[in-house]
């Protein structure tokens, strides 16, 4: 892969790039246009892949918040169309890389040495490029280590970033600009998280300790005299990345045992610690033969505030939400519904959600769940296409749902998705959850 020599850091340069991408994407309808009126037949999939292609093309050089947008998106795969999923999940792992210079740069300028003074091997070539930063191996004390190296300017950039990124994002999705402000700052608050190395060091280890009884799970040891605010060192875990692994043809007996750790340790840090790695893309993780799977970049952390956690947890409860008066009560905590709203957008609004509330809450009310069912997933991704397409929701003038929710829904969405690309069958039990919470 090509790597690069600079990466635009100045406002000015950053945004000059998304205009050129405007204007390269407002090409493309124009011919796509200009297609269709030869042949009235011709669907948006050539449209999307080249908008997809050239929009990918500048964020992964820009890399930083633009890119992690982009990589959020990619989860979203019932929100986005499939040339734009396909394309930017490209972003987890294996954007264009940075050049050496670059890279002796940020050492010197952080711990100043150079990575040869350092460490007994360093590799100058990149093992995964993403959003945030980059992975080099080396070694040191007889031990295979990665070297994460957050790229120049990411840190300065986020809030210009975001500003520039937040219309090309709700174009893509569809949604008006209504409302959307509490959602960007945390996506802002977030994403300036990531960039602080130090921080992510700190909870990398702690959240390492507290998850290190649940079977199955690897995780690295951190060293934090090789790690600076732009530089994390830890041991090099053997593994593959969930499309390598797949590629493996694993036995359903491994899919599971890697399915039942993943639902594990989402659900003993949603429910013991009230704070989640908010982050499980399949760049995250690396599974192994063996049916274990190594967590890795405790960089965006959502701390769970404990009236949200009741409300959001209420969801799940079949018994309670059968009253109506709760219910409400519930969907109003959660900002679902509105005070502003009629009576009339209470009873539609609250149709919608009790329905999607339905299907994304199955695996909880069961002992088991085939995440494996492609006609569950099939109705989950059918419905938000069908909730994107209603008038009354696309013309909400209110943004619906809790700021918490943002990062909330986003990881089990995650996970999900994960366990779904493994076809796993596992124990999703409350006496499983609560099992693991006390232990």
């Amino acid at each position: 892969m090509k790597e690069q020599t600079n990466i635009p850091t100045g406002k000015v340069e950053r945004a000059g790039k998304f205009v050129t991408t405007g204007l390269k994407v407002g090409t493309n309808y124009l011919k796509h246009y200009s297609k269709k009126l030869m042949n009235p037949s011709l669907s948006k999939e050539e449209l999307h892949a080249d908008n997809a292609e050239d929009i990918y093309e500048t964020l992964s050089n820009l890399k930083g918040s633009a890119l992690k947008v982009a990589q959020m998106l990619s989860m979203d795969k019932g929100m986005l169309p499939k040339a734009y999923t396909n394309r930017f999940a490209m972003s987890q792992y294996s954007a264009p890389p940075l050049s050496g210079p670059l890279v002796i740069n940020t050492f010197v300028k952080t711990l100043g040495k150079t990575p040869n003074q350092l460490y007994d091997k360093f590799n100058m070539q990149a093992s995964n490029a993403a959003s945030i930063g980059q992975v080099h191996k080396a070694e040191k004390w007889n031990k295979a280590l990665a070297v994460k190296i957050q790229y120049p300017g990411v840190a300065n950039s986020v809030k210009s970033d975001l500003r520039i990124v937040k219309p090309f994002a709700i174009r893509i999705v569809g949604m008006n600009e209504v409302d959307m402000d509490k959602y960007f700052d945390e996506i802002e608050g977030k994403l300036l998280e990531e960039t602080d190395y130090q921080l992510e060091l700190k909870r990398s280890i702690e959240a390492s300790a507290q998850c290190a009884h649940i079977p199955n799970l690897v995780f690295p040891a951190y060293y934090p005299e090789l790690s600076s605010d732009r530089i994390i060192t830890m041991d090099w875990l053997q593994g593959f990345h969930l499309k390598e692994f797949l590629e493996h043809n694993p036995s359903q007996e491994i899919r599971n045992a890697i399915g039942q750790a993943l639902w594990d340790f989402y659900q003993f840090q949603v429910h013991a610690l009230k704070r989640v790695h908010a982050d499980p893309h399949p760049g995250n993780f690396l599974m192994r033969e063996d049916g274990t799977v190594a967590v890795f970049d405790f960089g965006c952390i959502k701390e769970i505030p404990e009236d949200f956690y009741i409300n959001y947890f209420l969801l799940t409860n079949k018994e309670v939400l059968k009253d109506e008066v709760r219910r409400k009560e519930i969907y109003t905590n959660l900002e679902m519904i509105h005070p502003s709203d009629t009576e009339k957008e209470i009873v539609f609004f609250s149709g919608l959600f009790q329905k999607m509330i339905d299907l994304l809450t199955l695996p909880f009310t069961v002992d088991s769940f085939d995440f494996g069912d492609e006609m569950y997933f099939s109705e989950i991704y059918d419905y938000v296409d069908y909730l994107y397409n209603l008038k009354e929701v696309r013309e909400s003038k209110v943004a619906r749902g809790s700021r918490h929710s943002l990062y909330i829904n986003r990881t089990y969405f995650g996970l999900y998705s994960i366990l779904n690309d493994l076809k796993a069958n596992i124990n999703t039990s409350q006496a499983r959850i609560q099992s693991m919470i006390h232990i």
